[in-house]
């Protein structure tokens, strides 16, 4: 494992899969100090303790797509096997049975993590109940300030790369 891949935070690594939030198992592994290999071996042994909603083997589309969406992930780019992605709970089971001191460490920061995101999400969707109901509330001549609001609350887009000579 090289020195770069523990320099990973829990926060960055955390990616959107099939609607949830989720950690790819080279993130996790190297946030745990274990090999990949490892890992997914503690997980093959231990399968009844994670169920499709803890952990799950990414698609061939779904590793493409998300490997066209993050330019720089590089490491895992030749894999024989298809990545597991695991949920908050996947990610603290994945602690217990890797029993490691470092994975038990981590363990809590995957969590914060996941909790802070979960956070952000939920108030999110209360702002957006509240402008909905203000908008009920007013007239038509507010409809440019309730634009202006759903606009601010939309997620930034990537600057897009550019091409060609600069």
């Amino acid at each position: 494992m090289s020195d770069s891949s523990l320099n990973i935070s829990p926060r960055d690594a955390i990616v959107r899969i099939r609607g949830q939030a989720v950690i790819l198992d080279a993130d996790l592994a190297a946030l745990y100090g274990v090999s990949v290999k490892r890992l997914n071996q503690q997980i093959t042994r231990n399968r009844d303790r994670f169920p499709d909603d803890f952990c799950f083997q990414l698609t061939e589309a779904e590793w493409r797509s998300l490997r066209l969406q993050n330019a720089t992930l590089k490491r895992g780019q030749h894999r024989k096997y298809m990545p597991h992605v695991f949920t908050e709970h996947g990610a603290i089971m994945a602690a217990t049975v890797l029993n490691s001191p470092q994975a038990v460490q981590m363990s809590v920061a995957v969590v914060r993590a996941f909790v802070r995101l979960r956070r952000l999400a939920l108030s999110v969707e209360g702002l957006a109940r509240k402008v909905a109901a203000l908008e009920n509330k007013y007239d038509a001549s507010f409809r440019a300030v309730f634009d202006a609001i759903r606009d601010l609350m939309e997620p930034p887009h990537p600057p897009r790369k550019r091409i060609g000579f600069q």
